[in-house]
């Protein structure tokens, strides 16, 4: 049931973020690398692949900062800290994982811009280590979606090894992205390319494991993309339906839960109004149909359900 005023929004919001708890055993800096639950008969695990910081006014937009500091507080340089969390599902025809963080490519001083923070333990990141707490090997890995090519959602697909080589990170995978994303980011220009390296997919398409898709296929039973146009015009986030229980990766579409509200879009999107209208049609129905969404970049809140409290859109606890 939807919250009656915004304060009661608020509330539920709040608790949510208190009952958050974690299934394994390890924390990172920005909580639980692991949290795991069921949906239907599958289980879901969502991995923290790392942290960064971007600047606050980048990621809330026209929103005036004295606005969303109160969700978010900025520090001394006035970014925020965001996660980079990724979703490995247990399907019947394979493991699956949405989005692979940001690699282990990146020099020092990308690092500090971005405020990067995923070593992992074995000169891999923590999307690895995440992989390998679920209980699972890295080449147990059958499919990779990415819900676009930006450096933080697909810098994992491939990895620098000891000779500074970059390989598939997942070698037993394909990867799947749209047809017109990788277009977009191979054609990048002033305002793209600071956000699309041909290093974190050239082994992969060059080995014939890169899979382009068009549309909202149905990838495997249960899992479906829906086109997300907005963040960039070829954005796919995932729908997944599993015993009558349905969850939604919205990766870059709302990627904190105090992005729910619809004009609160980051400065960040190429098509701000598209996003609007991705975003009303997406939290609408999600509202409407119960999912679970799962928010990508929130460095606190993992997942919940949306409400309205007749003016803006807000988020539920979910059930363990």
């Amino acid at each position: 049931m939807a919250p009656s005023s915004p304060r009661a929004a608020k509330k539920a919001t709040f608790v949510f973020a208190v009952f958050l708890r974690a299934d394994a055993h390890r924390v990172t800096a920005l909580g639980p690398l692991l949290q795991s639950r069921s949906l239907g008969g599958w289980r879901i695990h969502a991995i923290q692949a790392g942290g960064q910081k971007l600047d606050g006014g980048a990621m809330f937009g026209v929103v005036p900062k004295p606005l969303w500091q109160r969700r978010i507080a900025p520090d001394e340089r006035n970014r925020i800290q965001l996660g980079m969390r990724c979703l490995l599902i247990e399907h019947p025809d394979g493991l699956v994982l949405i989005d692979s963080g940001a690699g282990n490519k990146e020099n020092e001083k990308f690092h500090e811009i971005y405020g990067l923070e995923n070593a992992g333990s074995d000169g891999r990141t923590w999307l690895e280590d995440g992989v390998r707490e679920a209980g699972f090997a890295i080449d147990d890995v059958r499919t990779v979606i990415n819900t676009h090519f930006h450096f933080d959602h697909a810098g994992g697909n491939t990895y620098e090894d000891a000779d500074g080589v970059v390989r598939a990170s997942f070698p037993n995978a394909k990867y799947i992205v749209q047809s017109g994303e990788y277009d977009f980011a191979t054609r990048p220009n002033e305002r793209t390319s600071a956000s699309y390296f041909t290093r974190n997919w050239d082994c992969i398409r060059e080995a014939g494991r890169l899979e382009l898709v068009d549309g909202e296929p149905e990838i495997m039973p249960g899992i479906r993309l829906m086109r997300t146009p907005g963040h960039v015009p070829h954005h796919h986030s995932v729908l997944l339906t599993s015993g009558g229980e349905t969850a939604f990766f919205l990766g870059d579409l709302c990627p904190t839960a105090a992005h729910l509200p619809l004009a609160w879009i980051m400065g960040y999107d190429v098509e701000p109004l598209v996003t609007l209208e991705s975003k009303r049609r997406v939290l609408t129905r999600a509202r409407d149909e119960g999912w679970l969404v799962i928010f990508e970049h929130d460095a606190a809140v993992t997942w919940g359900h949306v409400v309205h409290d007749g003016k803006a859109f807000g988020l539920s606890p979910a059930a363990q």
